[in-house]
């Protein structure tokens, strides 16, 4: 497949050296000490009063010779293990909103671990879903416990990946114990570490955090799967010009991208990036708005000029409700990422700029993710497909609905949704005039209403359950 270009290659390069030059000249203030030590060894310019560091062009373009391009999210069965670029475009739940839509009631609340097992359940059985990283927070998690009342409902009830954060190197290793227990042993779960990490270390502009930082060093001395997201906001983090906030995000991603290497040479990398543009008409985070597909594009040049996996939070919306508006964002967005290149769309599930869940919006969102899927195929060429015999034997005014090629056919050439509608109107009134969400919550309704069949045995449950005292439930409930 041929992608889309904005940029010429002396454009590309000129993007790449005026990121070197950001990084040489101005720098990164990194408030992890330990990230600072390990910039100084490397041979970056550190200041210990400021946290200031700065990066000679020499040390970045080394830690490039190490990037690898290719990144493989594990999962708990072998058989949903999503290796990028290869099985691209991999398909991830937009993640950790506060708040969900009742499905029963339509009201706002906040979320809990329940919700967590149903959406996991939800994930699983939904077949354009490659990674569930883990929809909304959980309200209801004894304090002990905030990171295992997330993780344990979503490993307990989904087989596919399983991603996302956790906000102290305490609640990581409550994580981690998690995977040790639920594979068998330490050893074993090393051997397939199913739980993918990923963090935004860089908090723009050019600053690094300390905890983010801290997961990121801890998991990739490790050696366990982890990446991070770059997320400026042009007008507020950074320049209100597209290019300028491309090649800032960029030299961000390099940073942290040098810091990985450091650590560990050929450790796997996402190009992952957030990149909006901030609508100064109220200052609100548009991550809806086109410019953040725009921007996505850029960065996938760039993640092409560096041959590494890219991709992001891209598809999502600022629409309160599962409307046109949610759906034009989320399809106008994955469409632009998809032809410039991306390999991963974090885009399933959330309304209101990442604030909610809506269990319709992510059956709506499979829909549009196997039709993205669909597109990135495109018309394979053959001399078969050109189907000259057929043509010749139909002829001039004959028709193919009785051929046997239509019949064989039929089901790998078109895509048949389940959500969109293509009734005509008589039949459409006859049927109860449901609107698009009306049939995405039914196909919700009729998946959790089922068994789940990744859900842990008994044996593994109790066996989780009596390594971890008090734990939440963790269990689908549909009612």
């Amino acid at each position: 497949m041929e992608f889309a270009n904005f940029f010429t290659k002396d454009e590309l390069q000129r993007i790449h050296e005026a990121s070197l030059e950001i990084l040489e000249n101005v720098g990164l203030v990194v408030h992890n000490e330990k990230a600072r030590a390990i910039y100084k060894k490397h041979g970056c310019f550190v200041d210990d009063q400021t946290g200031l560091v700065k990066f000679p062009p020499k040390i970045v373009e080394e830690c490039r010779q190490s990037f690898v391009p290719k990144y493989t999210f594990t999962a708990r069965d072998p058989q949903y293990d999503r290796t990028l670029p290869d099985d691209g475009p991999v398909v991830v739940t937009a993640s950790s909103a506060p708040n969900v839509i009742d499905p029963k009631t339509g009201i706002e609340r906040r979320g809990t671990s329940t919700d967590i097992a149903n959406i996991a359940h939800l994930i699983n059985e939904l077949p354009a879903f490659d990674v569930f990283s883990i929809s909304v927070l959980a309200d209801d998690a004894p304090k002990d416990q905030i990171s295992l009342s997330r993780f344990y409902p979503a490993l307990k009830n989904c087989k596919k990946p399983v991603r996302s954060n956790t906000p102290t190197i305490r609640d990581l290793e409550q994580v981690l114990e998690l995977g040790y227990t639920i594979a068998g042993s330490k050893e074993a779960y090393m051997e397939r570490p199913f739980i993918n990490h990923h963090y935004c270390p860089v908090v723009s502009p050019l600053t690094m955090d300390v905890e983010s930082t801290e997961a990121v060093i801890y998991l990739t001395e490790k050696g366990l799967p982890v990446y991070g997201t770059i997320v400026p906001n042009a007008g507020l983090t950074s320049p209100m010009s597209l290019l300028g906030t491309l090649t800032m995000g960029n030299a961000e991603f390099l940073a942290l991208s040098c810091l990985i290497q450091m650590i560990r040479p050929g450790a796997p990398l996402i190009y992952a990036v957030l990149s909006t543009v901030a609508d100064l008409r109220t200052g609100a985070y548009a991550s809806g708005a086109i410019e953040t597909g725009i921007l996505q594009m850029g960065h996938t040049m760039m993640a092409r000029y560096y041959n590494v996996p890219s991709g992001g939070y891209i598809g999502l919306t600022n629409a309160q409700v599962t409307d046109a508006q949610s759906g034009y964002e989320t399809g106008m967005n994955i469409t632009a990422a998809l032809l410039a290149g991306a390999d991963l769309f974090n885009m399933g599930g959330l309304l209101g700029g990442l604030m909610a869940f809506d269990f319709a919006k992510a059956v709506m969102d499979n829909e549009m993710a196997l039709m993205l899927k669909h597109l990135k195929r495109g018309i394979k060429f053959s001399e078969e497909d050109l189907c000259l015999d057929l043509i010749k034997e139909i002829g001039p005014g004959g028709s193919y609905i009785e051929a046997m090629h239509t019949l064989e056919n039929m089901r790998g050439v078109a895509f048949y949704p389940k959500v969109a509608c293509r009734e005509m109107r008589a039949q459409w009134l006859q049927s109860g005039q449901l609107n698009a969400r009306d049939r995405a919550l039914e196909e919700a309704n009729k998946i959790l209403s089922q068994p789940n069949p990744a859900r842990f045995s008994d044996e593994l449950d109790a066996k989780v359950r009596a390594h971890f005292p008090n734990l939440v439930k963790g269990d689908a409930i549909w009612e």
